[in-house]
């Protein structure tokens, strides 16, 4: 499984922005897809994930803000993104867990300054 992240980019304090990570490599939808950061100096952290049933989990951090979705039949997963904050700055990492295995994309770099 490969997967492809994009939609990162530079955003003023209180904007949006959209994520798209397309997996493919696989005839079957993908158990678990998310999304993942880390800003500088700090570990990776979980942001928000959606199972194929459409199940989700998000960090307090992102809870209110942040909404997870996914397209099955294209095995995408999104990630809208408002008011963001300038702690909200990072490398946004794709990730997928298919058949007890884990794969990561490879990151895409959201900023968040004025």
């Amino acid at each position: 499984v490969q997967l492809q992240a994009s939609g990162g980019g530079l955003v003023q304090p209180g904007g949006s922005l959209r994520l798209s990570c397309v997996a493919s490599g696989s005839s079957s939808s993908i158990y678990l897809m998310g999304w993942y950061r880390q800003a500088p100096g700090k570990q990776r952290e979980l942001v928000a994930d959606i199972t194929s049933g459409g199940s989700t989990n998000y960090a307090d951090s992102a809870k209110g803000r942040f909404t997870i979705s996914r397209d099955n039949a294209k095995n995408t997963v999104y990630l809208q993104m408002n008011n963001l904050k300038p702690e909200d700055t990072a490398v946004y990492y794709c990730k997928a867990r298919h058949w007890g295995l884990v794969y990561w994309g490879q990151g895409t770099q959201v900023t968040v300054s004025s």
